[in-house]
């Protein structure tokens, strides 16, 4: 599924009003699902598809929402449910069981509800809560898929900034990508951002730090226009929330787009890519390194190293952090090292390298066993080579001196 995002603009007050007016009800029939599978033991997907009619019926504002978005929402329901089964059937310690949602902000319509216009230039929404026409602003691609692909689904939603419209079509994004020949491990730290085998250095922005400054203003501000007893929640401290989210938003895109241009950049250059799978949940209980940790995204970053390698065809996997940092590179001696110690001296080949150097060298050897070629480092003088032998008609990969010479058959 592929889903390109437009922004609703040239909206009157009374359009935005009865959009959040749809992103609530859309909310309000998920909650009603979510409880009705509380209260009944066996529900189905079909029940909850007729409990959507029953509430449109007993409600008149639930009458409002087109009727392929009240089944939309009871679909976000149904998801939560199912997810939670198999959570229970895989025996996994959290078993993220069903919550009712506080603040939606999103409503999804099927392929009723909406009307696109023959230019693509606005769209018209056409259910009960007389939402009306709203311009789409929109980059060159967005627009191009408008016009030539088809649109399964549209999604509504709110945020600091205003409301957008994401449309989901039915196509899987694919690209021809430029076969290097290169390889890379790399090690995720808070010091370099990345680290490869051949001690390349990625230097993290800190965007929440730099906005640490902004956000704290905003949200003194905000504090001060209501006092919960005391004071009521005015327009003013409504107008404070939405300076304070615009702020947080701006910083969450900064990341995102870090993210996004620095993994097309590492997959468009390497052929392998190797980064270590790293546990974030649990790294973050440490107090002194959660909010550094948070801010540098490592998961969002590998995400989209993940999405690039399916759009390219490159092999991007993911390895076990466990003992890369300790053990050395050159001979596999382990040396234990705090974090504070940012130098691997391996006592029983007498080398020194950075400690980020010698954890990507580790991961890149790691994942390349994965894909079942021998990789032999050639970082301190040690001559090596790796082949693969493949089936008749397929491909083989060659590295030597550390770089394949190729394009490999695992692609």
């Amino acid at each position: 599924m592929l889903v390109r995002e437009a922004k609703l603009k040239n909206g009157t007050k009374e359009q935005y009003l009865a959009l959040d007016d749809a992103v609530r009800t859309a909310q309000f029939i998920r909650n009603k699902a979510i409880r009705y599978w509380m209260d009944n033991r066996g529900v189905s997907k079909a029940d909850l598809y007729s409990l959507c009619k029953n509430l449109a019926a007993k409600f008149p504002f639930a009458k409002k929402l087109n009727s392929a978005a009240r089944q939309a929402s009871a679909e976000r329901a149904w998801a939560s449910i199912s997810n939670f089964y198999s959570r229970c059937k895989k025996g996994d310690k959290k078993k993220g069981y069903p919550q009712f949602k506080k603040h939606g902000r999103s409503v999804e319509y099927k392929v009723s509800g909406w009307k696109l216009a023959q230019d693509c230039e606005s769209i018209n929404f056409t259910d009960g809560f007389d939402i009306g026409t709203l311009s789409l602003y929109c980059n060159k691609a967005t627009r191009i898929d408008l016009h030539t692909l088809k649109i399964n689904r549209v999604r509504v939603v709110r945020r600091a900034d205003g409301y957008y419209a994401q449309f989901c079509f039915d196509a899987d994004r694919k690209e021809s990508g430029e076969y290097t020949g290169n390889v890379v491990g790399l090690d995720l730290g808070l010091k370099y951002f990345t680290k490869d085998q051949n001690d390349n250095a990625v230097i993290y922005p800190q965007f929440l730090r730099k906005s640490e400054r902004r956000l704290k203003k905003a949200q003194r501000r905000l504090s001060k226009k209501f006092v919960k007893g005391a004071k009521p929640q005015s327009n003013n401290y409504h107008k404070a929330r939405e300076r304070l989210g615009r702020v947080h938003l701006k910083t969450s895109r900064q990341r995102k787009d870090w993210a996004i241009k620095l993994a097309r950049c590492v997959v468009h250059f390497n052929d392998v890519i190797v980064y270590e799978d790293l546990k974030i949940a649990n790294m973050v209980k440490n107090h002194r390194l959660a909010k550094s940790i948070q801010d540098a995204s490592w998961y969002q970053f590998t995400q989209w190293l993940d999405y690039y390698g399916r759009i390219w065809d490159k092999a991007v996997v993911a390895v076990s952090p466990h003992y890369t940092s300790q053990d050395c590179s050159n001979c596999g001696w382990r040396v234990k090292k705090s974090l504070s110690t940012r130098t691997h001296s391996c006592p029983s080949c007498s080398i020194e390298i950075c400690r980020d150097r010698n954890a990507a060298i580790n991961i890149l050897k790691k994942g390349m066993g994965i894909l079942g070629i021998e990789w032999q480092n050639s970082t301190f003088g040690q001559k090596g080579s790796a082949s693969q032998e493949g089936k008749p008609g397929e491909k083989t990969a060659s590295i030597a001196e550390g770089k394949p010479s190729t394009v490999s058959g695992f692609l």
